[in-house]
């Protein structure tokens, strides 16, 4: 039996090296990567080129520019436009190269910021969407609605998952453009290690968010592109949630710092409350299975490993 193809997008990334590990223990599959080196996503002609000479028959859309609130509102016009260019170049290939399958991973972000708690797939442009990364949303969004639109016009099976924040191996750590969690890690472990009375931490600590371990989301990738087939998105998560304050405890208790914590109340909070309605992918037959506080053991071990 010949091996299915399957083109990670994105590998080298927070979850593409999640779904490479995922992959290395299933048969039958054959992985593609490329490094931005070897090639460049934002270039269409490329990846064209690309597409026509690997025939990848299965695609995972990893693959994204992403930063935290920072970074996002800071650097709106990149990421607006890198993000469509990737997504256009590789929906595009996918399509004229006959691939079987697309997963293209959305965000949770890109949910309008007052949306019903807790957040059905159904409240996709139903309202106005959190300012600090609107540009990322909207490029977001646009990615969904092209992937619909292809299976709509053309019936390509072209499907969108929406992970809730994620966070283990391989993250981004740098504490001004990466994500609350791994950049309140990467904080605390410098605080101790140099003996810091404080560590200041941008907003109120009000906000609430989910927390998905990243190979969690590289199963549900899997087991969604082996089971799903429809024009909805499909939310996945943990099913709870927790304040960026517990958050930050969780991770001063895991690195073991013992100074104060000082929030910047002048700085954004981003959106105050974000959990997902599950109800989907529960039908479908998939949980995830890592408890946070082992999760961020894990990620920590990783990080002293790796990037400390």
């Amino acid at each position: 039996m010949s091996l299915k193809r399957l083109y990670i997008a994105g590998h080298r990334g927070l979850v593409g090296q999640a779904l490479l590990r995922h992959y290395a223990d299933l048969s039958g599959w054959q992985l593609i990567t490329r490094t931005r080196q070897e090639l460049d996503l934002t270039d269409a002609a490329a990846v064209q080129d690309f597409f026509a000479a690997e025939k990848p028959d299965y695609v995972i859309m990893a693959a994204a520019k992403v930063g935290g609130i920072k970074a996002a509102y800071s650097q709106a016009v990149e990421f607006l436009l890198e993000n469509m260019k990737i997504q256009n170049s590789i929906l595009q290939a996918a399509y004229e190269h006959q691939v079987t399958k697309l997963l293209f991973l959305g965000s949770t972000c890109v949910y309008p910021k007052n949306a019903e708690i807790p957040i059905k797939e159904s409240s996709l442009l139903s309202g106005p969407m959190e300012v600090t990364n609107e540009a990322y949303s909207i490029g977001k969004i646009a990615g969904i609605r092209l992937c619909q639109a292809f299976r709509q016009q053309y019936g390509r099976d072209f499907i969108v998952a929406m992970p809730a924040n994620l966070y283990g191996p391989y993250d981004n750590f740098d504490p001004e453009h990466s994500h609350a969690l791994p950049s309140m890690m990467r904080k605390f472990h410098e605080a101790k290690v140099k003996n810091l009375p404080a560590v200041t931490l941008w907003g109120t600590g009000n906000p609430k968010r989910e927390f998905l371990y990243v190979d969690d989301l590289a199963r549900a990738c899997a087991f969604l592109l082996d089971t799903y087939s429809s024009p909805e998105i499909v939310n996945v998560g943990v099913g709870n949630d927790i304040s960026i304050r517990e958050a930050a405890e969780k991770i001063r208790e895991t690195i073991g710092y013992e100074g104060d914590i000082v929030w910047d109340s002048t700085q954004p909070d981003g959106n105050p409350r974000r959990i997902l309605d599950l109800s989907k992918i529960h039908s479908l037959g998939w949980k995830a299975q890592m408890p946070f506080v082992e999760g961020l053991e894990t990620t920590y071990r990783w990080f002293l490993k790796n990037r400390a």
